[in-house]
């Protein structure tokens, strides 16, 4: 229940800010040429606040936060007063109606750039992307690559950390081959591999992109050994203690740490016997583990953590930058998920991505929640991706969306007169048709996934 109200206060946050900046850049620019603004809501439904300010314009905060709109004044649907004609949104010429339409996207490109650029002032705390292990019959166990060596790019793009590594894959789906450049620890030797990906077969919704390669992370090593017990937690009241060393939960020997996380998850609420080696000898403990909810899931949480080596100071970084280079560092970054963003797009219309992988409001809140309780730096750049997305989603050529008022307005462009109002109607109805579809779909994965 705490993560559910975490997460859901985390969405309501992320998705209020991202829809006044979007709502904000109509409203100003409509301001700027002119056009009188009636109403600036962030959210839909019953008005939990209200005011109008000396602007005339009723700023209202609605109870639906899914969303906002700005109402400006249209002869087409408002009666309109002679001395007010001239600030109507219908009657400014095309290429200022196109400026407006378009200023909503552009203002959450231009608030990417910015959350972008504090994250990298601020610094993101990261290690280098170092090989841990390599399934032996894997693509990458194929293609030769070596444990313990440093990925330095992917297919050309420039790899910092494992973000980097995992973004370069994700723009490869659908690639017959990838290439691979890493180095060893100390040498500054390139060497290049080539990984044949013609059978890559790659399920975001299951796997990571690394993972489905035969590619694991280096991490410190971790011991079967707890190095906490949280006090008046289930561990402590059951009576383990620090210094334990994991041998068994129920009839299942644990011989490693994960292998022990993995299992105690299954005793939500129920007693389990959890054996120990205490000083050379062998007790079992009945414990009965909190429940906790993950990934919508209800698991078992004892609250214990395992003794583990510590990070190499060699491979420990920091993205931080001045605030010069902060600027060509957020832009690159902007840059590359936009057309990450669009490239996904294609690769869903031509099959290359599975429409298993959309993600709808619980996945987003999911993913604000978890950003959130990582940090500020991190759910700055949570806000950046999902601004970056907002914005190319209002852009598709759906007439009930940004995108498709702006397709009708080139069409004027070009013609010299409007789309009839009949065609404009049609394509309002499929535009919110298509977009009901796509939200279906998002929450029909949200559930598959929770309830998988």
């Amino acid at each position: 229940m705490v993560d559910f109200l975490w997460n859901l206060t985390s969405f309501v946050i992320a998705l209020g800010i991202l829809v006044t900046v979007h709502e904000y850049g109509h409203f100003w620019v409509a301001r700027k040429n002119g056009v009188k603004v009636e109403r600036f809501s962030v959210g839909f439904g019953r008005a939990l606040w209200r005011k109008t300010g000396k602007d005339g314009t009723e700023y209202v905060l609605a109870m639906i936060p899914l969303g906002g709109y700005v109402k400006m004044l249209d002869e087409r649907v408002d009666d309109v007063q002679p001395e007010d004609k001239d600030k109507t949104f219908n009657n400014k010429t095309v290429y200022q109606r196109i400026a407006i339409v378009a200023a909503g996207p552009m203002a959450n490109f231009i608030f990417a750039l910015f959350a972008f650029y504090l994250m990298f002032l601020i610094g993101v705390p990261s290690v280098k992307p170092v090989i841990g292990q390599i399934a032996p019959s894997s693509i990458a166990g194929q293609a030769h690559l070596v444990e313990g060596s440093e990925i330095v790019s992917v297919s050309g793009n420039t790899t910092r950390d494992w973000q980097d590594v995992n973004l370069a894959l994700i723009a490869e789906i659908g690639s017959e081959k990838i290439e691979f450049k890493t180095k060893s620890d100390g040498s500054q030797y390139v060497k290049t591999y080539v990984l044949d990906t013609t059978n890559w077969h790659f399920s975001p919704e299951k796997t990571s992109a690394l993972a489905s390669l035969g590619i694991t992370p280096f991490r410190p090593k971790v011991h079967n050994e707890l190095a906490v017990v949280v006090d008046e937690s289930p561990a402590a009241i059951g009576g383990l203690l620090v210094g334990d060393k994991l041998v068994a939960v129920g009839d299942i020997q644990t011989a490693d740490w994960l292998t022990f996380a993995k299992e105690i998850k299954l005793f939500p609420e129920q007693e389990v016997l959890i054996t120990i080696n205490r000083n050379d000898e062998l007790l079992t403990l009945p414990v009965i583990p909190n429940s906790i909810e993950q990934s919508g899931k209800k698991v078992g949480y004892i609250g214990v953590a395992p003794k583990a080596d510590a990070w190499p100071k060699t491979l420990l970084i920091e993205l931080s930058y001045g605030p010069i280079d902060a600027i060509n560092e957020s832009a690159q970054r902007t840059w590359n998920l936009t057309t990450l963003t669009f490239s996904m797009i294609g690769k869903l219309i031509t099959g290359d991505v599975s429409v298993k992988n959309l993600s709808g409001p619980i996945g987003i809140a999911q993913g604000a929640g978890s950003s959130a309780e990582h940090g500020f730096v991190y759910f700055l750049g949570f806000l950046a991706l999902i601004s970056i997305n907002l914005g190319i989603i209002n852009l598709l050529p759906l007439p009930v969306l940004d995108g498709g008022h702006l397709l009708y307005y080139v069409i004027e462009l070009f013609t010299g007169k409007e789309v009839p109002t009949k065609v404009q109607e049609a394509g309002f109805k499929f535009g919110a048709l298509a977009l009901l579809m796509l939200m279906a779909i998002g929450l029909f994965n949200d559930f598959s996934r929770v309830l998988g």
